[in-house]
């Protein structure tokens, strides 16, 4: 059994870290490279970064971000936002992301999830599915910063990725993003039970019991945070070591 891993997500706007509610509201933060540098500190297994209103300008301002983290964190990035082709993929990976995160554009043209995975391995391809509940059990995929609805529903897509050839997902709940309310398990096990790669839940994280519940519950691979962490409400190391005490298993670290 693997250890399950902790992910510190950077919402970005330009150049700024930015942070709202349903993916709304969003409220301006500071400087994205100081909260990366805090989080590698503490012993975060990777970042994600998102550009969230990069698919809504036609544009990302992610590679100078991603540049400049790749001087001072040594740990995995996932970027995303406004990626809509290989060249778009390259330059991001050149920079020195490590995965790609595609949404919007991959539910306009799947054939983009087998045309990453193919060039860049399905390791590097990460399909990041907004997901928003429309009645039990049921949830659809949402695109353009969970502005726009698709009519997929969540699961059948996850698994359509999978067979694409996505090596992740990214599960955002945007009923439950920015709210502490907990993450959405029943969504997480969903697609989770319905799929054979990893999958990172995002979306609610309020207090350390919610990891527990979406990773023993949920059969979460990953669980990616935000709030939580940059209102400092409670460190990653404080986050792992309640984890341990729960016994799930989590990536030794000591801060140096």
């Amino acid at each position: 059994m693997s250890n399950t891993r902790l992910i510190a997500r950077l919402d970005v706007k330009g150049p700024t870290l930015i942070k709202g509610v349903h993916l709304e509201g969003l409220r301006v933060l500071g400087d994205p490279q100081d909260y990366a540098k805090r989080y590698y500190a503490q012993g975060a297994d990777e970042l994600i970064y998102m550009d969230i209103v990069a698919s809504l300008y036609g544009r990302s301002k992610l590679t100078e971000i991603v540049r400049r983290a790749a001087e001072d964190v040594f740990i995995p990035m996932t970027v995303g936002g406004g990626i809509r082709s290989i060249d778009d993929v390259r330059d991001l990976l050149g920079a020195g992301a490590d995965k790609v995160a595609i949404n919007t554009a991959a539910v306009h043209r799947p054939e983009l999830i087998h045309d990453v995975a193919r060039r860049f391995g399905s390791q590097c391809m990460v399909l990041s599915i907004e997901a928003k509940q429309q009645s039990p059990g049921h949830w659809e995929v949402y695109t353009d910063c969970g502005r726009e609805r698709s009519g997929l529903d969540v699961v059948e897509w996850a698994r359509k990725g999978e067979s694409l050839g996505a090596g992740e997902i990214l599960l955002t709940s945007i009923d439950r993003e920015g709210t502490r309310q907990g993450f959405d398990v029943e969504l997480t096990r969903a697609v989770a039970c319905a799929v054979g790669i990893p999958v990172i839940a995002s979306g609610g994280m309020g207090k350390p019991s919610d990891l527990v519940d979406v990773i023993r519950q949920g059969q979460a691979d990953a669980v990616a945070m935000a709030d939580v962490l940059h209102y400092q409400r409670s460190t990653l190391g404080e986050l792992r070591q309640a984890m341990q005490d729960c016994g799930i298993r989590v990536r030794a670290y000591e801060s140096v």
